[in-house]
């Protein structure tokens, strides 16, 4: 079995599921002839052609608009944007029409299709391309939302994803697409939307995260268990729908919670999984939710990064803080 990084794995998963259907075409800013910005696409426009692979201007709205009048057609188009920052411009097709035909035609028509994002900080890069725009997005119904952090999972997810018959946002951690590889399988095969993953059991204390915090939270949880500490991480995989079951089942056992991204802090995801375990779980719990993000701030430019992004320090605080409240 190869071992891959997470850029060839979702590029073997595009090429398997364009040989398995016809009716799948990749379309957005220099994915044919070039490969792809980060080279996701490279090989595909040789392979498929122009009609199956399809470079387009740069313009988000009408990648999107197009994409959407494919995908009620019949067709399931692979949306890319290149950047996180520059889904702004194609936001009103996807939240006014893309995730709203199914319940607009009442079921007479959907949109089968995926929107492939590049997202989140960690490669020093511009304004506008390092944004987590993941809470638009869960607050929009219709929308699926899904976030992979390792290779294994980013090519089943995205499986997952063109098989669905309403549209997902796949929000791929730039950070974590060449980070490490490990075994891929080359063949057809998905990891279901939806559930969540036990990354590593513990029984003193659970952290949520996802996508490119999911190494960071490995390594706060190492360095606890060095303090007697046995954290459980969760990598949540997809945040909508959110695994409910698994986050409360973590929290009952540990009474213990620590939620880690890097988006900012006000009205992002960590504060609605913290709602969630207080709905659920309250009676459950020894101590507050803490939440560790990023800071209500434009992402700052190139080494201010690291700045901003939430590191095992600021983890293995928060989880000191809720073990010994």
């Amino acid at each position: 079995m190869p071992k891959w990084n997470m850029v060839q794995a979702l590029q073997n998963a595009l090429r398997v599921a364009m040989q398995r259907d016809p009716a799948v075409v990749v379309l957005g800013e220099d994915v044919g002839v070039n490969g792809g910005v980060f080279r996701v696409t490279d090989g595909l426009y040789q392979e498929f052609g122009p009609e199956r692979v399809i470079d387009t201007p740069l313009a988000e709205a009408a990648i999107l608009g197009t994409a959407m009048g494919m995908a009620v057609a019949g067709l399931k188009p692979v949306a890319e944007i290149q950047f996180d920052g520059f889904v702004a411009p194609a936001h009103e097709h996807l939240v006014n029409h893309i995730a709203r035909v199914r319940w607009r035609s009442r079921g007479r028509f959907s949109a089968p299709m995926v929107i492939r994002v590049p997202s989140f900080g960690g490669i020093r890069a511009l304004e506008h391309h390092s944004e987590s725009i993941e809470a638009w997005y869960v607050h929009t119904p219709g929308l699926k939302v899904v976030v992979p952090s390792t290779p294994y999972d980013a090519k089943g997810l995205l499986l997952a994803a063109i098989e669905d018959p309403d549209p997902v946002l796949f929000l791929e951690p730039k950070r974590l697409y060449r980070a490490f590889r490990e075994e891929v399988p080359e063949e057809y095969y998905t990891v279901p939307i939806g559930p969540a993953r036990v990354v590593r059991e513990g029984r003193h204390v659970s952290l949520f995260t996802y996508g490119s915090m999911v190494p960071v939270a490995i390594e706060a949880a190492d360095r606890a268990r060095e303090q007697g500490v046995e954290v459980e991480v969760i990598d949540l995989r997809t945040l909508s729908p959110l695994d409910e079951e698994t986050i409360t089942a973590s929290v009952r056992k540990t009474g213990r919670a620590v939620v880690l991204n890097e988006a900012p802090r006000q009205a992002g995801l960590a504060a609605e999984i913290a709602a969630t375990i207080n709905d659920r779980a309250l009676l459950y719990l020894e101590a507050p939710v803490e939440r560790v993000t990023g800071y209500d701030t434009p992402m700052p430019y190139l080494l201010n990064e690291d700045l901003y992004l939430p590191d095992a320090d600021r983890v293995l605080e928060a989880i000191t803080a809720v073990h010994a409240y």
